[in-house]
């Protein structure tokens, strides 16, 4: 499973390494300690962190940015059918949907609590692993 700095956590949360590490410290987001020390998030708990992050999301505190139609962020689910898969992320405020092959999921080797970015053309939605 894939773990996220404080720093990392930050960047895909679209707040600052304070505010991130104030949460850590908090026990709004569950953390454990590497080898060399450095404080680290799992994935899986990074996303579910995001989701409930985004619904409590209080108005007029969202950021508005133009973002280039890339959103990077974390993935925050997957379903896989016969033939086609949905991808979620979550991007700071923005939960992005994808429709996709299981093919394309599977040769990505995405998984819950993945970085991946999100780029936006017109009505589709792509899915970069990072």
């Amino acid at each position: 499973m894939q773990s996220y700095t404080i720093g990392q956590a930050a960047r895909l949360l679209g707040v600052s390494p304070d505010t991130a590490r104030r949460w850590a410290d908090a026990g709004r987001v569950a953390t454990h300690r590497d080898e060399s020390g450095r404080r680290l998030i799992d994935g899986r708990d990074l996303a579910a962190f995001s989701v409930e992050l985004a619904r409590t999301d209080v108005e007029g505190e969202t950021s508005y940015t133009s973002v280039r139609n890339a959103f990077p962020g974390i993935v925050t689910a997957i379903k896989l059918g016969d033939v086609a898969a949905q991808v979620e992320i979550q991007a700071g405020p923005h939960r992005l949907v994808s429709l996709l092959t299981r093919e394309a999921v599977e040769e990505l080797g995405l998984e819950v609590g993945m970085e991946a970015t999100a780029r936006v053309k017109s009505t589709n939605v792509h899915i970069d692993r990072v």
